[in-house]
């Protein structure tokens, strides 16, 4: 159970961000993690508002220490992954991402985040399998399909270029055009 003295400084926390005082909202969770550092919401809190403010190494040590613990949660390792891929850490946030994924296979934003860092390690045919996963999760959501559309575009498959831009078309016309200008892709030729 969270101590009176701590639920005021959470409260305080929350007022300073509100007010835009994030330094001081630093300061706060410095403070509670100072008293209780087992407060894995403080933690995290903290962990959110380093990166933010460009602090990538201080959030990475954040969600390195919440991975650590046995309650460690897949938007835990997701988030580390996710600063790990923006980090160059590709190896490491493919770790982190499948991690995330072990605990919550239907998070997909980690089957995408999995699906960048794939590409980057040039494991394409993984990349494609994580990245069709999280189409059949988040259909609506043109990231995945763009990615993939890049993918057989290295692969000099026009075709299914050409079959996700007019999926893409259905409900994302303006990335659809872009995809189609970014690729060269022709649509006026007939579908395959």
């Amino acid at each position: 159970m969270m101590s009176l003295s701590h639920l005021l400084k959470k409260w305080r926390m929350q007022t300073q961000l509100l007010l835009g005082q994030r330094d001081a909202a630093l300061r706060t969770l410095d403070d509670m993690l100072a008293s209780q550092p087992s407060d894995s919401h403080a933690r995290a809190s903290r962990a959110h508002i380093r990166a933010q403010a460009g602090d990538s190494a201080g959030a990475l040590a954040d969600y390195a220490h919440l991975t650590s613990q046995a309650d460690a949660t897949a938007a835990h390792w997701f988030n580390q992954g996710f600063l790990q891929e923006a980090s160059g850490l590709v190896q490491e946030a493919e770790q982190s991402f499948r991690r995330a994924l072990a605990l919550d296979g239907q998070l997909d934003r980690a089957w995408f985040g999995l699906g960048l860092v794939l590409i980057r390690l040039g494991r394409l045919d993984d990349a494609i399998a994580a990245l069709e996963r999280n189409t059949q999760l988040q259909p609506m959501s043109p990231h995945a399909w763009y990615e993939l559309a890049r993918i057989h575009e290295r692969r000099s498959n026009p075709e299914e270029v050409v079959r996700i831009i007019r999926h893409l078309q259905g409900f994302e016309p303006s990335f659809a055009s872009r995809l189609a200008r970014e690729t060269g892709v022709d649509l006026k030729a007939p579908a395959s």
